[in-house]
């Protein structure tokens, strides 16, 4: 067999680079040739080469970059959330919550036990769904929707995009971008668009550019935007709403990750006349992550389709972790917790912010469980300087969707845990970093 790229289609190139990446003849690192270079080798048009190509990146077989062309991807570590492994610095980085705010579950552990759930029942427990819908419906009042329980947040996201999207298929993003809806996109074989976000949630702008641009389904973040951590303005989200309002079948998913714990209302983009549309609600920011449970509202159709990918495989979330949940979400003591978790995090974030403005760093006004940093100089070179102070921070770098951007000038910190002292140190620490 030949150890050279062959093929007239793209499908027919992307094909051979995988098996030649297959046997080893490219190992992870090998250049690629250019665009122009492949097309006239094998007699093809420039566009063919670069849908071949782009068909290569999406499925995370090649990386580009940039003018230093199109190599061979590895096995390579990808940034995910959470503490970092191996490391004896202090992460700052986590985008934990504190664990001393989750509702302990002993005592409504010991109210779920019931009968047996078998093959063939309905597959949410009519208990938790009924919450839900108050939940969800005080806030889309005059929205038809139904409720679907998914294993959390992410798949709930992974599977509203498969039961819509086929591969190459745009999605807009945010830009910077939660870990998990970047990777999520790019595992799946969709491209990302990037839509900016400033201080007050998703441009109007960005967004009439990605709808200009094709993409069938829109992700966005109403309140505590991750890594920002802004909100929506009534006034931002309805201009975006009049902008959405001329693509009503693009696939709208809001993911309210903060819910519960937000100091700031809900404003939502999905208007009655929107067909396709979902609000993900995941209770692992409150409940904790090892609570592996979302609420997804969506459209009847969406539900449906949704309902259909869920068949193959999970099927159900467990009905004593549905249970579980709702007991939890039901007693006035946990949801008291939750409340006070939440006062927490915004006033331990306020307060970190001051210091750093008393300094002259500025960062947004924040919500959620991290602050975003502003930085004079670019913040990997911060971040390398707080390393031998002794601290662990992610730098905005790792939230861009377009890795041949100019370096960022932010980090992402997570303080809400630090002591007064601590949270002095840092600050200090980051001062001193910066200069």
């Amino acid at each position: 067999m030949s150890d050279r790229i062959t093929g007239t289609t793209a499908a027919e190139i992307a094909d051979s680079v995988r098996a030649l990446r297959d046997r080893g003849a490219l190992p992870p690192g090998t250049l690629l040739p250019p665009v122009r270079e492949l097309a006239a080798t094998l007699g093809v048009n420039r566009n063919t080469a670069v849908a071949a190509y782009r068909q290569l990146a999406q499925a995370g077989l090649v990386l580009s970059r940039g003018r230093a062309g199109t190599v061979v991807a590895g096995v390579e570590a990808v940034p995910q959330e959470g503490y970092a492994a191996d490391t004896v610095l202090r992460d700052i980085g986590t985008g934990n919550p504190d664990p001393r705010l989750i509702p302990d579950p002993s005592s409504a552990l010991m109210t779920i036990a019931g009968r047996p759930v078998l093959y063939g029942e309905p597959v949410i427990d009519r208990g938790l769904e009924g919450w839900a819908r108050a939940w969800v419906g005080a806030d889309l009042p005059d929205i038809d929707f139904r409720i679907t329980v998914t294993s959390g947040a992410v798949d709930a996201v992974e599977r509203l995009l498969a039961q819509a999207l086929m591969r190459d298929d745009a999605v807009a993003l945010e830009d910077p971008c939660f870990l998990a809806s970047i990777h999520t996109v790019r595992l799946g074989g969709y491209r990302a668009v990037p839509v900016p976000v400033d201080q007050h949630g998703m441009t109007v702008e960005g967004l009439r550019a990605a709808l200009d641009a094709g993409v069938r389904a829109v992700i966005c973040t109403p309140r505590a935007q991750n890594p920002t951590g802004v909100s929506l303005s009534p006034e931002r989200a309805a201009a975006l709403r009049a902008v959405l309002a001329d693509h009503p079948y693009v696939l709208l998913i809001e993911d309210d990750h903060f819910s519960m714990l937000s100091q700031r209302p809900y404003e939502s983009l999905i208007a009655p006349g929107h067909r396709r549309f979902a609000l993900v609600r995941s209770v692992s920011k409150f409940l904790g992550p090892d609570m592996c449970l979302a609420i997804a509202a969506t459209d009847p159709e969406t539900a449906e389709r949704l309902s259909m990918r869920l068949s193959p495989g999970t099927t159900w979330v467990s009905h004593l972790l549905q249970r579980l949940t709702l007991a939890q979400l039901t007693d006035p003591a946990a949801v008291a917790t939750v409340s006070e978790a939440g006062r927490h995090y915004a006033a331990r974030n306020a307060s970190f912010a001051e210091r750093l403005r008393t300094e002259g760093i500025e960062t947004s006004d924040p919500d959620g469980l991290s602050l975003w940093v502003e930085l004079p100089r670019p913040a990997r070179s911060v971040a390398e300087r707080l390393m031998r102070r002794g601290w662990l921070a992610r730098t905005g770098d790792e939230f861009a969707l377009d890795d041949r951007a100019d370096p960022s000038h932010h980090l992402r910190l997570t303080v809400h845990d630090l002591s007064d002292d601590d949270a002095d140190m840092l600050v200090a620490d980051l001062v001193a970093a910066s200069r």
